[in-house]
């Protein structure tokens, strides 16, 4: 009995000095258009221009939110701090307190009372928080 060559048998072995076919090769018979650098670069300035484009109609929305008198002074304020990546400052007395007030068509004072509302409501939290961390006996 012939003992048959274990190369035979394995599809990914080639012989020595066998040659690889063209069409063997990944994407040979590939039928789409090749892209030039100048389609890639045309792409890439399309999409730069689409993400922009989404950006500015992002930010266009927030600062209507941040305006409309639909809204509540609560979500006004949390539209402008998302705007601006700034938080409301715990100070009543704090320049930038008139400046949200103009952006968000609030009063000064509605500005304040929201101030007013998030200290207590971070008292309230504070107060409800056990007092500190329970550690089991040794």
């Amino acid at each position: 009995m012939l003992k048959a060559d274990s190369r035979s048998r394995d599809p990914w072995s080639r012989q020595i000095g066998e040659l690889v076919s063209p069409t063997s090769l990944p994407f040979a018979n590939d039928t789409a258009p090749h892209r030039t650098a100048g389609d890639l670069s045309n792409d890439y300035r399309a999409r730069r221009a689409l993400e922009e484009e989404e950006r500015a109609q992002r930010r266009r929305i927030d600062l209507e939110e941040q305006r409309s008198s639909l809204n509540p002074p609560k979500v006004r304020i949390r539209a402008w701090e998302k705007v601006h990546g700034l938080r409301l400052p715990a100070d009543s007395t704090h320049p930038i307190l008139e400046v949200i007030a103009g952006d968000t068509r609030l009063t000064l004072a509605e500005v304040q009372e929201e101030q007013q509302a998030r200290a207590a409501e971070a008292t309230s939290r504070r107060q409800q928080q056990p007092n500190g961390p329970t550690t089991a006996a040794k």
